[in-house]
């Protein structure tokens, strides 16, 4: 076997040139150093809030104290606040105290750079240098690469999984985690972590964690790898629980719809939204991530138009107006973009 220290981690790399398995990587994610800059990636933008503020008056004694209680693993989750928002559908979100925020924040800045290379590049969810507007820019790409720059048909396979955070299986996911990670104290931390939610036995990931979104890409790049390798998607783009395909041929995507759920049903336990799963004409538009793509242009989706037109009529602070303002400057919305200035 061979070993190579780098700057985050003790890294074992396998003597048959096989998977990096990252060891001793407990005390890289305890240091208070890590802990320190774990606080200050969290509270961007918090400054306000009374629980960072109550949290950062007595942060040296704050910080020690998490190290301590992970050090000597007396460490547990405290219970989760739950709550809804409108997005604008109602989510069940599960916000956890400040102190295990910042944990979940510092298990992130380790793990990341651990399992992010192993990602397709067409994974665009919660990641560096990805997310909506460029899993959308992505897809347009792939929309004319398979219509010859729309003078021909296409088609798209948009599928959607059943709720997708509640029905993640802790113990399929610790397996595929512990594939990379060695090191037992980091096992026992994250399984501290996953054990600290459940929507049933054993199963769901709360919303409002920065581990549960990585621990959702690790547990679908296992499905992704399949599409790319197995069923040889060539032209797949996945974002959270949707994914698309896009082929010439409508046949071929039919053909998937069997293998794919069987996999999600065997591998992931996870099973399809059955009313979320459609083969469409490119020329009828690709309803993705809040835009529809159409034959050289994009719009906004009928109910995220109305829900910025509805809001541009109440008084919205600076940041409200430029966030809205950023979306529709990705589509053909110069119209609505005129209801804020």
């Amino acid at each position: 076997m061979i070993w190579r220290i780098t700057g985050s981690s003790i890294i074992l790399l396998e003597a048959n040139g096989g998977g990096v398995i990252h060891s001793d990587l407990f005390y890289h994610i305890i240091s208070t150093k890590n802990l320190l800059a774990a606080w200050r990636e969290f509270r961007r933008s918090k400054n306000k809030k009374p629980d960072i503020q109550k949290f950062e008056f007595n942060l040296e004694k704050n910080i020690l104290d998490i190290h301590f209680s992970l050090r000597r693993k007396t460490y547990l989750n405290e219970p989760y606040v739950p709550f809804y928002v409108y997005d604008p559908k109602r989510r069940h979100i599960h916000k956890a105290h400040v102190r295990d925020r910042v944990v979940h924040q510092a298990i992130f800045r380790q793990l990341y750079h651990i399992f992010d290379p192993c990602f397709i590049y067409d994974s665009y969810a919660c990641r560096f240098e990805k997310g909506t507007h460029a899993g959308v820019n992505k897809l347009e790409v792939f929309l004319r690469k398979e219509t010859k720059n729309y003078t021909r048909n296409a088609w798209v396979l948009k599928c959607d999984i059943a709720k997708f955070f509640d029905s993640i299986d802790h113990e399929v996911l610790k397996n595929i985690l512990y594939r990379k990670i060695e090191c037992i104290e980091t096992r026992w931390l994250l399984e501290n972590i996953i054990k600290s939610f459940e929507k049933e036995k054993s199963k769901g990931l709360p919303l409002g964690n920065v581990t549960s979104q990585l621990f959702a890409n690790v547990y679908m790049n296992v499905f992704d790898q399949f599409m790319k390798h197995e069923l040889k998607a060539i032209h797949y783009i996945r974002y959270c629980d949707d994914f698309l395909i896009v082929s010439e041929n409508p046949e071929f995507l039919q053909s998937l719809l069997p293998k794919i759920s069987e996999f999600l049903d065997q591998k992931l336990k996870l099973k399809l939204h059955p009313k979320k799963v459609e083969i469409r004409k490119v020329s009828q538009g690709i309803d993705f991530l809040g835009y529809v793509i159409l034959p050289h242009y994009r719009v906004l989706r009928t109910s995220t138009k109305k829900r910025i037109l509805r809001r541009s009529k109440k008084h919205l602070s600076k940041g409200s107006k430029c966030s809205y303002l950023g979306i529709l400057s990705h589509c053909k919305g110069y119209k609505i973009a005129k209801e804020f200035k």
